[in-house]
Order: C-alpha cells, then structure tokens, then sequence
C-alpha cells in the first residue's frame, strides 16, 4: 500500500507537468486535449497554428468593430456568433465553440483577447493606413477555420500623425513614430497607483528575479515592463493583457479587486514576471 501511495503520489506531481495557470484547467482532461472536435488541417494559419477545421453551419463567427476612444487610442468590439471566450481554460481541450482572439496590426500579433472588448492604445500604432484582423482560436491554441480557412474578422484603420488630433477626440495622434529613446513619463492613471513593480526582460531572463508582489484589496499596482523583444504581458485570473513593444517601457495599471495569487508572465517567451498576492 505504501508503495502503490508513493507512486500515485509521483505521478500527480509529474503526470502533467507545467503551471495550473497555462496548462489544461477544471473541466477538461488529456483524453479530450487528443483533437476529437472538428479535424486538424495539415495546413496552418499566418502565425504557424494548425488549422482545426469545423463544419460550415454552426461554424465559430466573428466580425469586428472599432470606435475612436474619448481620451487614447481606439475602443475595439468583437462580435461572435457560436463562440465563447474561455480564459479560465486556455491551454486545455478543444472545446466546441470556445477559446480566445488573436488581434494582429499588418499581420503581427500584438494581443491574445479573452472577452468581447480591447483597448487599443495609440502608443501601439504607428502614423498611417492599417489593417486589424482578429482570429479565432480553440483552447489547446489551434485556429477555428471552416472551408479551409481561419474563422477571422478584419477593419480597417487609420492613425493620424503625431501631434495631429485625428477629429476625434486628444491624444489619438500621440504615438511616436519612432520607438522612444526613453521611458514616457507616467500617466494620471499611474500615478495613482498604490504601488508600482519595474520588469525588464532581457535575453529571455527576467530582472529582478520573480517573486510575489502582496497587495491588499482594492489597490492598485501599476505593472511597468520592458522588454527587448516584443511580446505580450498577460494577468491571469484578471484577463488583463498589455503588448509589449521591443526596447520600449510599457505599463498596465489594475485594480486588484480579487483575492488570490495570480502570475503575471509573458505569453511569446512564457516567463512569468512576478505574482500577484491579493489578501
């Protein structure tokens, strides 16, 4: 019996290896993680995932749509039919009609999308004439497509020059054209924050080394990160992402309104930034 103990007790420690965070979550198992939901394509999507591919009717839809906001940036919304967003669950199975959003700018990823809303930063687009698409994505990360395509929706978008109001509303046309020789000074959001932890990720190491960041209910933490690649900061168990331009100091400013230890990591080069720990 002590034996037999033992081994189960090894095999729950290793049987499934990585993060309860980025790994498959309550409700799914390895045996539906195998691919039985619709069929992998030999073919992938631009981002190199493979295409899981569903019948026509009933097929995962998304359109999007995208407004000017009042005070930076742009107010994206994605409309989706047979989907739902699982950011409790990425990482696991393919599940019917479930996962996330990619949002590419001219083909390059700059966030994963866990709900129907993005804000958009002008910081993150360039002056000019772009193109937004937006791809649906199953939780074990392969791409919903239907008649051997990825089920995506694209809008067009045009950012004014720096300086420029762009009609609508301030702020807008404040992004550099060239990336910043020098961290921006704070934003009224940040200020206000309770506390405020600095990352630099260089060489795919993290400095300083992760550790927990304990904070009480209700205040906020202001998360400034720099990164000599560009990537993708993701607050788990919040769903609050920020892209991460190479070179450039980016940062994300939360409320920490759950209680809970939630990793904050990277989701290109997978490292986890530091913890979150909410009393």
């Amino acid at each position: 019996m002590l034996a037999l103990a033992l081994l189960l007790a090894g095999g729950a420690a290793t049987g499934c290896g990585g993060r309860a965070t980025t790994h498959h979550k309550p409700g799914t198992s390895h045996e539906q993680a195998s691919g039985s939901v619709g069929t992998l394509l030999t073919t992938g999507d631009a981002a190199g995932h493979k295409l899981r591919e569903v019948p026509s009717q009933g097929a995962p839809e998304v359109q999007l749509a995208l407004r000017p906001d009042s005070e930076d940036g742009w107010n994206l919304q994605l409309s989706v039919k047979n989907f739902r967003f699982t950011p409790d669950s990425t990482g696991g199975a393919a599940l019917p009609g479930a996962g996330h959003a990619h949002l590419e700018l001219d083909g390059r990823k700059i966030a994963r999308l866990y709900g129907p809303w993005f804000h958009l930063p002008a910081a993150q687009v360039p002056e000019g004439a772009h193109t937004l698409t937006v791809r649906l994505y199953a939780d074990d990360h392969t791409a919903w497509a239907a008649s051997g395509k990825p089920v995506e929706g694209t809008a067009q978008l045009t950012a004014p020059a720096p300086g420029a109001s762009g009609g609508h509303g301030h702020g807008h046309g404040d992004a550099p054209s060239q990336p910043a020789q020098s961290p921006q000074p704070p934003t009224p959001g940040q200020a206000q924050a309770d506390r405020t932890v600095t990352i630099t990720v260089r060489d795919g190491k993290v400095s300083p080394a992760p550790a927990r960041t304990e904070l009480r209910r209700g205040e906020r933490v202001a998360l400034r990160v720099t990164s000599d690649r560009a990537d993708t900061l993701h607050v788990h168990g919040y769903d609050k992402e920020l892209a991460l331009p190479s070179g450039q100091e980016a940062t994300l400013v939360l409320t920490a309104d759950r209680t809970g230890l939630f990793e904050v990591e990277t989701h290109e080069s997978r490292l986890v930034l530091t913890q979150l720990l909410v009393r």
